[in-house]
């Protein structure tokens, strides 16, 4: 399996730093796209280098790369993931404003009917921030806001954010154990 995973200038690049460790732990190639403002964040909130992100991927590309491979319709792959997915990229992809190789990426996407799956971080949303996930939920696109679920008893974050990729992973028919199925009991 092979996914273009993109991480852009929204707080939580943790949960792109950790679905690319994910990734790499499910034998998934993968095809990294950083914009300048996830590398900034890398740097303020995990305290690391942006290469040691690009290291876990399998290939990487700079935003301003057109001569990338997931710049075409030919390149194939089995989805993209934007994680964490700002509000200017949403937009951008809503509107088809492909001016970095991150929103082409995603345009090719969606040209080829290939899943997209974003992952927005922002709160509270604007109608404007709605109406563009409504426009893009209707030409298909999953819009997958990292919402922590509470039923499985979460011990730390990182259960929490486990559970959630474990959701994505879901979404792109990738088994995994990162999260237990609805309790069918009549217990709860």
């Amino acid at each position: 399996m092979r996914l273009v995973v993109a991480l852009t200038g929204a707080s939580g690049v943790y949960l792109g730093v950790r679905f690319l460790e994910v990734l790499k732990e499910h034998k998934v190639e993968t095809h990294l796209l950083l914009s300048r403002q996830a590398e900034d964040l890398i740097r303020e909130e995990m305290g690391i280098s942006p290469e040691k992100v690009r290291g876990l991927a399998d290939f990487a590309y700079n935003e301003g790369d057109w001569k990338a491979p997931v710049a075409s319709g030919s390149f194939l792959h089995q989805g993209m993931v934007v994680i964490p997915c700002s509000m200017k990229t949403l937009a951008g992809i809503a509107q088809g404003y492909a001016e970095n190789l991150i929103l082409r990426a995603a345009d090719v996407t969606l040209k080829e009917r290939r899943p997209l799956i974003l992952v927005p971080r922002e709160t509270p949303l604007s109608a404007l921030h709605l109406e563009n996930m409504l426009k893009l939920a209707r030409l298909g696109v999953i819009i997958a806001p990292p919402v922590p679920a509470f039923y499985h008893r979460p011990r730390s974050i990182e259960d929490m954010v486990d559970f959630f990729l474990g959701r994505i992973l879901n979404l792109l028919g990738i088994p995994n154990r990162l999260n237990r199925p609805w309790p069918h009991s009549s217990g709860l």
